[in-house]
């Protein structure tokens, strides 16, 4: 990080840029993504037999997957619970506790940057496997059909430049038809 720093020449019309002592501290999202990093680490080395990251499939991303949904903290109804398909029961029930869709989404997001970001190929990244991401949309819609909450993809939002982009399509399309003059000045 560079810090500015006020130059006793007054003669310079900018001031020097010098490197500052201590580099800024990791984002939220980078020091997240480093903990999921060796976290994941960590169980491929537990892991009987122990497992390279060359070695690894999205077989051995879903098994670390089911692995930390002993970790969850989401109650997910089974179809035999009398609550399966309430939002907010009553009372508490004996089901499962799991790892939220959402968080499972985040943390293979998060893996799949940091995989690529340690020297992994993007076609070879295990966690943007067909397998996991066929797993993630099967336990989004099994947590939404056990809470009786129906996922809805969230719209994005029109930017702010969305009309401007619109009028520049629109003057390109028209670049290509003849200009018309109409007089004005007669009416």
């Amino acid at each position: 990080m560079l810090a500015l720093e006020a130059s006793s020449d007054n003669h310079l019309p900018y001031p020097l840029l010098v490197p500052s002592p201590h580099p800024p501290a990791p984002s939220r999202y980078e020091s997240q993504k480093r903990r999921d990093w060796n976290t994941f680490g960590q169980y491929l080395k537990n892991h009987r037999p122990p497992l390279t990251l060359s070695r690894c499939s999205g077989a051995h991303i879903l098994e670390f997957l089911r692995y930390l949904d002993q970790f969850g903290k989401t109650k997910v109804h089974t179809s035999c619970c009398p609550f399966f398909g309430h939002p907010h029961p009553p009372v508490p029930c004996p089901c499962p506790l799991r790892q939220a869709w959402g968080s499972l989404d985040a943390l293979i997001g998060r893996l799949r940057a940091a995989f690529e970001e340690n020297g992994g190929h993007p076609e070879t990244n295990p966690f943007g496997s067909r397998a996991v991401r066929l797993y993630l949309r099967e336990v989004r819609d099994s947590q939404a059909k056990a809470r009786g909450i129906a996922y809805e993809k969230k719209k994005r939002k029109k930017s702010a430049l969305a009309p401007l982009k619109k009028h520049q399509r629109h003057a390109h399309a028209q670049e290509d038809q003849p200009m018309l003059f109409l007089d004005h000045s007669a009416s």
